[in-house]
């Protein structure tokens, strides 16, 4: 708009609508913590296969229970997974000191990229073209497989100075670009010692020597045994204020993830279990997200499921969720024999899959949760589920043609005695769903004038979100009026409120809540009677 009219014409002005489009969140993205073979450390990663798992974190390993439950989430049609790399027990880095001069002396280290053992596999070479004082840095990882060392990945860095204002200095260059290694200056200045190049501008095999002295830590044992509970635990529920463990996923930008699952939680035992889960119950309530609870490999009947839950009362909440039994799984470490895992993998690809499919309002249960690549540990009747049920526990059935499937959605606080407005999973999820959407969609609102045009603004782009959930078929009701409302007016923004720099939205919806209860009535009708 110009300061003022000057001059006789035509004068054009826009004027903003005041449409600011909310969009939803995301629904399924799920977060996995635990102990992984390499891989960065306390570090909220993103991955969207489970190939990229494998090339960042190493892939399947019998000391990690999370890393089956990627596999089964990406099997069962999950989409984006954030991993937390939790590493117990004091691990350390492999090395490998380069000297150059004379006489010799140490001028680069080289140190893995993360602490492990995995780190003894990578191997360095130093090339060095004649006449020049510029060397060729190069790093690999290696394996053996069926008795022959294989290239699994190989980095080039050329032309690489020790000159600091340099800028090929070989700190800085391969610091910035290296997934394998981080080198660090001696000081001396020196170039280290190399071999000539081959013709093709490559290292000679016998110029390769290996990074040694990384170690796993003393916390996970080679089978999986967890040696050091209270130090596992202690890595896995984390500080805050060092973003570490569970609350390295507050590094997210945008913070958003909506599942959570902590499968090596089950292996704790009781005491370092309760504290885990109770922790991450707490994290996902504050940060809108749901958590998925594994429960021990010990509860292998209904009895010991019904006893378990007795004596983890404490630890329901409504933005968690229990299922039983564990999952049976084909291991391909161990010629694809059953291995027997937590089911908060396969389950968060399920809710994945259904959110994709049929929106987040769907309970993902039913004939369309298949469970896929799993079989069940246990076989539940009718009577057994019966049981389980109103207990707030949720069972996994198997049914002829259908396969194996999800056969209840009731969050923690589902019991039928606690009578939770909050019984439902989808009912649940919706809300977190809505809340976090509305909170990023929002955050224009902030330091807006606090009156009736911005009331009036607020209400038509809630409304429009809602109504589109509405047309999606989120909410009970024939009419918008019947499934949700949205108010913000002087009624619920007082003018105290103005005064405290205060606006008050209110949002109300109504929720579909599952058919959990299929009542069919029957009978017989009467034959004609004459009168």
């Amino acid at each position: 708009m110009p300061g003022s009219y000057t001059y006789p014409g035509v004068y054009v002005e826009e004027i903003p609508s005041g449409v600011r489009t909310i969009a939803g969140v995301s629904t399924s993205d799920t977060a996995f913590i635990d102990f992984f073979a390499k891989g960065p450390v306390d570090e909220a990663v993103r991955i969207g296969s489970f190939g990229d798992f494998g090339r960042i974190f190493g892939g399947l390993d019998v000391r990690s229970e999370a890393g089956y439950a990627i596999q089964q989430y990406y099997l069962n049609g999950g989409q984006t997974a954030w991993v937390v790399r939790v590493a117990p027990g004091n691990p350390d880095r492999a090395e490998l000191t380069l000297q150059g001069g004379s006489p010799p002396q140490d001028t680069l280290t080289l140190t893995a990229a993360s602490p492990g053992l995995w780190g003894n596999s990578i191997q360095a070479a130093v090339t060095r073209p004649a006449g020049t004082d510029r060397f060729n840095l190069f790093a690999r990882e290696v394996a053996v497989i069926n008795g022959r060392q294989q290239v699994l990945v190989t980095e080039v860095y050329r032309n690489l100075s020790m000159s600091t204002g340099d800028a090929r200095y070989a700190v800085d260059v391969v610091n910035a670009a290296s997934e394998l290694i981080q080198v660090a200056d001696a000081g001396l200045g020196e170039v280290p010692a190399g071999v000539a190049p081959t013709a093709s501008g490559g290292a000679p095999e016998s110029a390769f020597a290996s990074l040694e002295n990384g170690s796993d830590g003393n916390a996970v044992d080679v089978d999986g045994t967890i040696l050091d509970a209270s130090a596992f635990t202690a890595a896995v529920r984390g500080e805050q204020a060092a973003k570490t463990g569970l609350y390295a996923l507050e590094r997210i930008d945008p913070f958003i993830f909506n599942l959570l699952c902590i499968p090596a939680a089950a292996r704790l035992g009781d005491g370092n279990f309760s504290q885990i889960v109770a922790d991450a119950s707490a994290f996902c309530e504050d940060r809108r997200a749901f958590l998925l609870v594994d429960i021990p490999s010990t509860v292998d009947t209904k009895a010991k499921m019904i006893d378990w839950m007795a004596d983890n009362d404490t630890l329901r909440h409504r933005n968690a969720a229990v299922y039983f039994p564990r999952l049976e799984i084909p291991d391909t470490l161990s010629e694809n024999r059953p291995k027997n895992v937590g089911a908060s993998g396969t389950l968060a690809g399920v809710y994945a899959r259904i959110d994709a499919a049929r929106g987040i309002w769907k309970a993902p249960a039913g004939t369309e949760a298949v469970l896929r690549g799993a079989r069940l540990a246990v076989k539940l009747s009718d009577l057994e589920n019966g049981d389980l049920n109103p207990l707030g526990i949720n069972a996994l059935r198997t049914f002829p043609i259908f396969g194996n499937v999800a056969w209840g959605s009731r969050t923690m606080e589902g019991a039928d005695q606690q009578a939770s407005e909050w019984k439902y999973v989808p009912v649940r999820r919706m809300a977190l769903y809505i809340e976090e959407s509305l909170f990023q969609g929002l955050k224009w609102v902030v330091f807006e004038p606090n009156d009736e045009p911005l009331w009036a603004q607020i209400r038509l782009n809630v409304g429009a979100f809602m109504h589109n959930l509405f047309r999606q078929g989120a909410f009970q009701g024939k009419t918008p009026a019947e499934a949700y409302f949205v108010k913000c007016d002087k009624e619920t923004t007082t003018q105290n409120d103005i005064d405290r720099g205060i606006v008050n939205i209110v949002v109300g919806f109504a929720p579909l809540r599952p058919a959990e209860f299929v009542v069919i009535k029957l009978q017989q009708m009467a034959g004609q009677i004459e009168a």
